[in-house]
């Protein structure tokens, strides 16, 4: 209520008291008055109905006598009884009147005593009035005479009722008087009683008025002495008058500015929290500038990010390759607690950590088991509250992961700041992956240069395009680590990095792809004279000139098994090895293994043994070629270690414990275990896993009695991967070692083919064919096949007299397939590149044969053969390409440009003849 508003209704109230309290008294004065006047009136009337009935009475007692006076039938007479009759009727309304104003039950007995003796009167009046008519005087005297008695008793009755009346007239004046002085004594209270109303309402209006001024003013000087604008005082509001309007304005102030003060405090806050997080991970991304080993890195960063997060322990795992798979390896620990367990590896999906690998979330566990890792100080231990495991990706592949418990719960804060961390530090972890692989190619491209270079300057040239080719790598790799430290241009510099490590995909593939015809070029022809030259046909060479030339021929055997090792890892980590399973007799098998290192025992006087157990099927149904690859691997490596003692290879079912150990048997009718066991030099075991890594060997010292490349074992375990088994190893260093190869397997019948014999020649000749892959055995079908051939062949077939066109760009390889060809008596033309070999082609048309090179300059091998193949009388021509490049899908690449086989080099002169007269006698 608004001030104005009080004010005009504390005044109104006060007249209004004023007003009702007058009113009331001028009414009651009035009243009193009233009452007099009406008592006074009402006894007037009353006096007047008494005077009316004893003057009524004394005419009726006057007209008695008369009547008795006047003639009986005289008109007066008659006038006189109605006379008599109408103060009768004016006695009978008086009567009525006293009757009706009659309120005590005194006044009303005596009117009806009245009422009684009037009606005695009247009847007496009657016999009068009968007695005047019947002229009987005497009788009507003496009833007059009774008459007269009648209406004494009916006056005096009358006049007891004027002395009531008096009296109650009396009573009710002294009545009057009373209420009159009540009147006047409630005026004056009523005018004492306004006053003081009208005091207190002063009064209140006034207290209203100054207690709410009083406390907007103490609230609004208090006001000024608070510092921060929150919890601010309130003014109650009590009214709705302009003190309420100043009251709820001033709160809505008030109200403003704690919203305003929150605003303001939450706004910091934010800006803290930012700033925190952006000098957070400016740190982070700091520390990690110029790290290049992991090692290093992860320790650097779980010392790091810990105390940031308020963390009290962690674990940092890293993302590596694990035989056909990858898992997780524990590489950094932090504040380590002997009270609890730390897995060292986990597979994708294994535990927690895996888990969190797997699915590339972030996993939050507020409370821990009792049984958990706990945190350890010098006063004591202590179960963690929060833990988190976060996964480190990069471009939506988990690299890295890292587990931290907590004391107390995480922060959202906390958690934004290891999220962004995470995105960071897993650009660096695999920059430096990515480093480490280069420096891993650098140190094989290092390796490959050091035992190449005494072969040819032109060996010594790639050699230095590898080094400046590397340099270059370097030098974009430091580019684009300078870009991923400017964080507004952190997506770019991602997207051109991720463009820059598809490219050194591709030129490492390139790489080895020239590399692989690079090197085989020039062993093509070294091969090909020296075996020529040991041979000795014209028998002009000293036995030591024929030992040279064997050593020569050996050493580059050497050489193309190191290249072929080198590809097969290449092929096997770029998923370019495709497993070719067929049905292989094991007794076979385990015979030529026999025989072919029976003469390596023999040399090096060692027993050498090969069993299988009675249980074994006859039958297995695998990559023939790939299992011989990983058996001869492990054999020479158990030859190559043992200097005394024995050798031997068991192949038996493997236990159930093993099957049922490996998820990867479940699935599997039973496991073969083949078991190699020496008595070497054997390994130590913290060594036992290393000598899987690729260039690794048990004794890796530059004084090491034993050479070769560590790529070996490396490429087994890789190939029984992909054959769906694994290779295990148990040893004990000075006592030997025993290497067992597990491969699932199915009992099946070997089918054999109803082929002729030259198709079955074809067949399986590929077998013979190196192909980057190393050399491989035919199966015993296939070889008694080929044996048959070349029976009727060299018996029906000669070679005499054939002309075998030759293209080449390099004359070398020119020289030493012309030389070969030209000791079996074949007529051998040569060209130079494929335009040449077309116009030889053309003047020659006699020619039987065609060996095509494909990496040629002007025109290749595979744009030769196309344009050969549209000339109609060479549509089916023999053509044989000869590529070094040696990579997947070449094969099929030359049989689809129109070649009629395929062999890569360094060519088996006798592989090459055999290949030769299949064609030439199809």
């Amino acid at each position: 209520m608004r001030l104005k508003t009080k004010l005009f209704l504390g005044f109104a109230s006060i007249l209004a008291i004023m007003a009702v309290f007058f009113g009331i008294s001028i009414y009651s004065l009035d009243r009193a008055n009233k009452s007099v006047e009406s008592n006074q009136k009402e006894r007037y009337q009353k006096i007047t109905h008494s005077k009316m009935v004893e003057n009524e009475l004394n005419n009726i007692s006057r007209y008695l006598r008369d009547i008795a006076l006047l003639e009986i039938d005289s008109h007066s007479f008659a006038e006189t009884v109605q006379s008599i009759r109408d103060s009768r009727e004016k006695v009978k309304t008086a009567l009525d009147a006293l009757e009706a104003s009659a309120i005590r039950d005194v006044t009303k007995n005596l009117l009806s005593q009245i009422r009684t003796e009037n009606l005695n009167y009247i009847e007496l009046q009657e016999d009068c009035i009968t007695l005047a008519s019947s002229d009987q005087k005497e009788e009507f005297d003496k009833l007059i005479n009774a008459g007269a008695e009648e209406r004494r008793l009916i006056f005096k009755y009358v006049e007891e009722l004027n002395d009531l009346e008096d009296g109650a007239l009396d009573d009710l004046m002294s009545s009057s008087a009373a209420a009159y002085n009540r009147a006047i004594m409630f005026f004056f209270i009523s005018l004492l009683v306004t006053l003081f109303a009208g005091v207190g309402i002063t009064a209140w209006i006034t207290r209203r008025v100054t207690d709410g001024i009083q406390n907007v003013t103490e609230v609004m000087s208090s006001f000024s002495s608070i510092q921060e604008h929150i919890n601010l005082p309130r003014i109650g509001i009590h009214s709705n008058d302009e003190i309420g309007e100043i009251a709820a304005s001033f709160n809505d102030m008030a109200r403003s500015l704690e919203e305003h003060a929150m605003q303001e405090k939450e706004f910091i806050e934010k800006i803290e929290a930012q700033n925190w997080l952006k000098s957070g991970t400016a740190e982070i991304t700091a520390l990690c500038q110029g790290v290049d080993d992991l090692k290093a890195l992860t320790n650097l960063l779980i010392t790091k990010i810990i105390p940031m997060v308020e963390a009290s322990y962690g674990v940092f795992y890293i993302m590596e390759e694990y035989g056909e798979t990858h898992c997780l390896r524990k590489y950094a620990v932090y504040a380590p607690s002997p009270l609890g367990f730390v897995g060292d590896l986990f597979l994708p999906g294994e535990g927690l950590v895996g888990q969190s690998a797997l699915e590339n979330r972030t996993i939050i566990i507020d409370g821990v088991p009792e049984d958990y890792i706990k945190i350890s100080s010098g006063l004591g231990h202590t179960l963690p509250l929060g833990l988190i495991i976060l996964p480190v990706s990069f471009e939506g592949e988990v690299v890295a992961v890292m587990e931290l418990a907590s004391l107390q719960a995480y922060s959202p804060l906390q958690q934004e700041l290891l999220e962004q961390v995470s995105k960071n530090i897993g650009i660096t972890i695999n920059r430096i992956q990515a480093q480490m692989k280069i420096g891993s190619l650098l140190k094989e491209s290092q390796v490959l240069t050091e035992e190449l270079q005494s072969q040819s300057e032109e060996l010594q040239l790639q050699q230095e395009e590898l080094k400046s080719f590397n340099e270059n790598l370097e030098e974009q790799y430091k580019q684009s680590e300078k870009r991923a430290t400017e964080l507004e241009a952190l997506k770019a510099a991602l997207e051109e990095k991720a463009r820059q490590l598809e490219e050194s995909s591709n030129y490492k593939t390139e790489f080895l792809s020239n590399m692989s015809h690079e090197l085989r070029t020039p062993l093509n022809s070294l091969l090909i004279l020296s075996q020529m030259l040991s041979e000795n046909k014209e028998g002009n060479l000293t036995s030591s000139q024929i030992e040279y030339v064997k050593t020569i021929f050996s050493s580059g055997n050497e050489l193309l098994a190191l290249i072929n090792d080198i590809l097969d890892l290449s092929k096997i980590e770029a998923g370019k090895i495709t497993i070719e399973p067929e049905v292989l007799e094991l007794a076979d098998m385990m015979r030529y293994v026999e025989q072919y290192f029976l003469p390596v025992a023999s040399q090096k006087n060692l027993d050498f043994t090969v069993v299988m157990s009675e249980d074994l099927p006859v039958t297995a149904f695998t990559d023939e070629q790939r299992l011989l690859q990983i058996l001869k691997n492990l054999l020479s490596n158990a030859f190559k270690f043992t200097g005394s003692g024995s050798v031997s290879l068991q192949v038996r079912r493997a236990e159930d414990q093993v099957i049922a150990k490996n998820n990867i048997f479940r699935n599997a009718e039973w496991v073969l275990a083949f078991s190699v066991t020496d008595t070497g030099i054997g390994i130590s075991k913290y060594k036992q896993t290393m000598i899987f890594e690729a260039f690794q060997q048990a004794n890796g010292t530059t004084a090491r009695k034993y050479g070769g490349t560590g790529l070996g074992l490396t490429i087994s375990q890789k190939l029984a991967r992909l054959l769906g088994g694994y290779i295990d190893i148990e040893s004990v260093e000075g006592k030997g070692s025993t290497f067992t190869l597990y491969l699932p397997g199915k009992d099946v019948r070997k089918e054999i083919l109803d082929k002729s014999y030259a198709e079955a020649a074809v067949a399986n000749l590929d077998n013979f064919l190196v192909q980057g892959t190393g050399s491989v055995r035919p199966s015993s079908v296939a070889l008694n096949k080929v044996d048959e051939v070349q029976k009727v062949e060299n018996g029906n077939a000669r070679l005499e007299g054939k002309k075998i066109l030759v293209v080449d760009d390099d004359m070398r390889n020119v020289f030493a397939l012309t030389t070969a060809l030209e000791n079996q008596k074949i007529k051998a033309l040569f060209a130079e590149n494929g335009r040449e070999g077309i116009e030889v082609l053309e003047k020659n048309w006699d020619i039987d044969l065609v060996l095509m090179d494909i990496m040629m300059p002007e025109m290749d091998g595979y744009e030769a053969l196309r344009r050969i193949r549209q000339m109609p009388k060479y549509v089916n021509l023999p053509i044989i390409a000869l590529t070094a490049k040696a990579m997947k899908n070449d094969r099929e690449k030359c049989i689809e440009a129109g070649a009629s086989d395929y062999i890569s080099k360094p060519v088996n002169l006798e592989q090459l003849f055999s290949l030769i007269k299949i064609w030439l006698y199809r």
